[in-house]
């Protein structure tokens, strides 16, 4: 079939080999590794779809910013370099960095929460929902139903379902919530966007109860882009102005510098609250470093806020939003159940109805990305029971998303590659019906999905 698609908008200046392997070599890694692709080694992997967290290429200009690094320990020349990218591009007042978007959770999580709370959040995130929960608060799913079905062609799967808001404000009362955890885009719903409307809508209710909205904005350049391309009234604005408008109904925001600020380590806690502000800076030296370091080098500040301003151009993110779209379409097209619509950062495929014979508590999920990668060399991951973890008293989490992700780092791969990767998964959709189920035979107590272990059932 011919196919026509957006040319890079770059061009590449440095390459990096990656490794062949035999499928006979990948069937004795797969099984060293517990049938976990992120205990296999990064050697032993063709394409690498894990994860988008960290994986992009920089850009020349980055990489420039990095030789002019201020290592000074206190009030590095380049922190404020990102601070006023923050300000400019988001619009905050004051910014914290951290090593990662988890080292920001932790420090929300510890000055806000306090036990006995509640955060409600448009679906749960792995370490977002560990930080609040180690800090004593009970996570409310209250995002909208069409988030939790797959076939749903709802443009806005991650928007709040304000009525669930509402009745947990009503259960609980507004005092015992300290925020709401607005992430956008959604990762677990498929990276689902969350439109214009429905921030300003709760931000509207929040507001009027007192409560703070603090966004995971780790991937909202992919939301503006769904906001301009989907919600009437934004064709005409830039992403710029777009983002800007999206953080004007937040009171702060985590981020992970390693999904949209296009770098390879690095993160912030960004607020307009200046008590809380003071509180972030106390806690951020015994967590991170300096409130002027947070636990990152100069050059790495330099080169996320130079990341900052590149992915607001719009020929970077729609190139990027269009290349996981190709390679979602190419799955529809050969009949393999995925996520609809398609998000921004991965094609989900949904085990569920790919692998309907293996009960879900058997982990069709890892299997499937186990097995993607025994036939392929590419690395996927889990994205279901297993992530989920358990509840209090020990039971499984059951969601009614059983995934696969494949995630697209920025910059990265070509479209043959995303050819490569739909012939794997339509080849493996073929053989579907002789894939068998996995039982854990070790299991960490906490985030059990980047370790635990598994043997295939016969």
């Amino acid at each position: 079939m011919n196919r026509k698609y957006m040319a890079e908008p770059y061009k590449i200046k440095v390459v990096e080999p990656i490794a062949m392997s035999t499928q006979e070599e990948r069937t004795a890694a797969i099984k060293r590794a517990g049938y976990n692709t992120f205990l296999l080694k990064s050697k032993e992997v063709y394409i690498d779809l894990l994860t988008d967290s960290g994986t992009s290429a920089m850009s020349d200009n980055q990489w420039a910013g990095m030789q002019i690094g201020d290592e000074a320990y206190a009030g590095s020349i380049n922190f404020y370099h990102l601070e006023e990218a923050v300000r400019e591009l988001y619009g905050f007042k004051y910014v914290v960095p951290t090593h990662q978007g988890r080292g920001a959770e932790n420090i929300l999580s510890k000055i806000a929460i306090k036990p006995g709370d509640y955060v409600p959040g448009n679906m749960y995130f792995t370490t977002t929902r560990a930080h609040q929960e180690m800090a004593g608060a009970t996570f409310r799913d209250i995002i909208i139903d069409e988030a939790h079905d797959p076939q749903s062609e709802h443009p806005f799967k991650g928007n709040i379902d304000l009525n669930k808001l509402q009745a947990l404000i009503d259960e609980v009362g507004a005092e015992r919530i300290p925020y709401i955890c607005l992430a956008v885009t959604v990762n677990l719903a498929g990276g689902q966007p969350v439109s214009m409307q429905n921030m300003r809508e709760v931000k509207q209710l929040a507001s009027k109860y007192g409560i703070k909205v603090m966004f995971d904005a780790t991937r909202c350049i992919e939301n503006a882009f769904f906001i301009k391309e989907r919600e009437e009234g934004y064709q005409d604005k830039s992403i710029r102005e777009i983002v800007k408008e999206m953080f004007s109904y937040a009171d702060g925001a985590t981020m992970s510098g390693k999904k949209d600020c296009l770098v390879n380590i690095g993160g912030f806690l960004a607020l307009n609250d200046e008590e809380l502000y003071q509180k972030a800076t106390q806690l951020v030296v015994v967590y991170e470093g300096m409130p002027s370091y947070g636990g990152l080098a100069g050059r790495d500040m330099e080169a996320m806020a130079r990341g900052m301003y590149e992915s607001v151009d719009y020929y970077y993110i729609k190139h990027r939003v269009e290349q996981v779209r190709y390679l979602g379409e190419r799955l529809i097209e050969a009949g393999v159940p995925i996520v609809k619509p398609i998000g921004g950062h991965a094609v989900f495929l949904d085990a569920r109805a790919f692998l309907p014979h293996i009960p879900q508590d058997q982990f069709p999920a890892q299997m499937l990305a186990a097995k993607l990668y025994e036939i392929s060399g590419v690395r996927s991951m889990e994205r279901g029971i297993v992530s989920a973890g358990r509840n209090k008293e020990g039971q499984h989490h059951f969601p009614k998303l059983e995934l696969v992700r494949l995630t697209i780092p920025r910059r990265v791969y070509t479209y043959a590659h995303m050819d490569v990767v739909a012939d794997a998964v339509i080849e493996l959709y073929k053989q579907r019906d002789s894939i068998p189920g996995l039982k854990m035979v070790y299991e960490p107590p906490v985030l059990r999905f980047f370790t635990a272990r598994f043997e295939p059932l016969k």
